[in-house]
């Protein structure tokens, strides 16, 4: 099945790189995550329009993409676990779990997706929730074998909840790079990573995968800053993004998966993407 895994991923990667739009936020259960999808079917065709590679969806929206006519439509990336790490507050019990664990690549083979994604969470004294993700991992790599399906691991390694009020990204180096080296030992086929809180760092995180990695971008930022950001992180090996609220929160989604497209296809700066995305 080797052979099929590699169709998909042709699928999914448009000259070996690939800007993926997230949307697969109403999984997490974090009500702050939401505002900009209240209207799913307006918000895929916006973004069908907008052209990016790929758009991360769970199963029960993506026959808003999948049904929709045409061969030129974005590749989809089904999410197919969710967790409660990302609500602001700190649970008793912290889990994650697979959306189907008897067959979990059953929906997205039904909706034809080019990819499946799987969370790999580090927090800070939770073992068994990282005992749980490495479960999972390992229960979806062998049916993503069988079935030719490529996996992207997300590795995630996050601060105390304590110190923003919610589990935020933690940029150190060597926990980004130690993390995705077991994404790797796990099989990952692409993995969608942090970026390290230094941009320059993060060639380490690209050879340790040996395999694509996408950066992850996290919470809303100014949207300049996010421009300059991404190009550094091409500069440094990364062969695109993984996006979401910095695109559909964003008052002019189309033109922010404009000024994406040209750095992660056309090695724009910041600067020329920012230009690009102020043309409206």
């Amino acid at each position: 099945m080797k052979n099929n895994r590699k169709v998909r991923i042709n699928r999914l990667f448009n000259g070996g790189r690939c800007l993926d739009v997230a949307i697969d936020h109403g999984v997490c259960n974090e009500p702050s995550f939401l505002s900009g999808l209240e209207d799913m079917e307006g918000v895929i065709r916006a973004l069908v329009g907008a052209a990016p590679d790929a758009i991360q969806m769970n199963y029960g929206q993506a026959d808003l993409l999948q049904e929709l006519p045409g061969k030129d439509k974005p590749a989809l990336v089904m999410r197919i676990d969710m967790g409660n790490p990302y609500n602001r507050t700190r649970h008793r019990d912290m889990w994650a779990v697979l959306q189907n664990e008897a067959e979990p690549l059953i929906g997205a083979l039904q909706m034809d997706a080019a990819c499946v994604v799987v969370n790999l969470f580090m927090l800070p004294d939770e073992p068994d929730l990282f005992r749980q993700c490495v479960q999972n991992i390992a229960r979806v790599r062998a049916d993503c074998e069988k079935y030719g399906m490529p996996l992207m691991i997300e590795p995630l390694v996050m601060q105390p909840v304590t110190e923003h009020g919610g589990y935020m990204v933690d940029g150190d180096a060597e926990k980004i790079v130690t993390l995705t080296r077991l994404a790797r030992e796990m099989g990952a086929d692409i993995i969608k990573a942090d970026p390290t809180t230094h941009a320059e760092d993060f060639h380490r995180v690209v050879e340790t995968a040996r395999c694509p990695v996408l950066v992850r971008g996290g919470g809303k930022e100014d949207l300049r800053a996010v421009f300059d950001k991404s190009a550094a992180l091409m500069k440094q090996g990364a062969m695109g993004m993984v996006y979401g609220r910095n695109i559909y929160q964003h008052s002019n989604p189309n033109a922010v998966v404009r000024g994406l497209m040209a750095i992660v296809h056309e090695n724009a700066s910041g600067e020329d993407a920012f230009a690009l995305y102020r043309q409206g």
